[in-house]
């Protein structure tokens, strides 16, 4: 009996590993040379990093990809933008935008509200030292004396 589970024991170890080798990774996604226009062209704020990119990277972009002509121009302008601003950061600027982002999703979502509305106060506010613009005169208005 014990010969016997033995024996089946040596014979599935024998199969697993072709079993094994027969369970297909994420595929690889395409280099830039082989995306199409439209994604090129999506994706351009990205592409000098485009092939050193992890897959999940690139399958995450094709996917914005795919869903950006679904976007309203408002949407395609944020999504434009983010990337530029993804593509100047340096690598370590990148790690540290992923930590404070699994940081920011751990929080309970009371408090990534409380956040998101800070972060929109503070960029609904002018920069520090920028001139304001004048209010606009009406031609009835006397001008202000000196």
């Amino acid at each position: 009996m014990a010969r016997t589970i033995l024996a089946a024991l040596a014979f599935c170890l024998l199969l697993a590993p072709p079993l094994a080798l027969a369970i297909d990774p994420l595929p690889t996604p395409p280099a830039w040379v082989d995306l199409a226009a439209e994604q090129k062209q999506i994706l351009a704020p990205v592409a000098l990093g485009w092939d050193g990119m992890t897959p999940k990277q690139r399958f995450k972009l094709l996917g914005v990809a795919k869903h950006y002509p679904k976007m309203t121009p408002n949407e395609q302008q944020r999504v434009q933008a983010r990337l530029k601003d993804w593509a100047a950061l340096t690598p370590e600027q990148r790690e540290q935008a992923r930590k404070k982002y699994l940081q920011l999703k751990q929080l309970p979502p009371d408090k990534r509200q409380e956040i998101k509305q800070k972060w929109q106060q503070k960029a609904q506010q002018p920069p520090a030292g920028a001139v304001q613009p004048a209010a606009p005169v009406s031609p009835d208005t006397p001008p202000a004396s000196q």
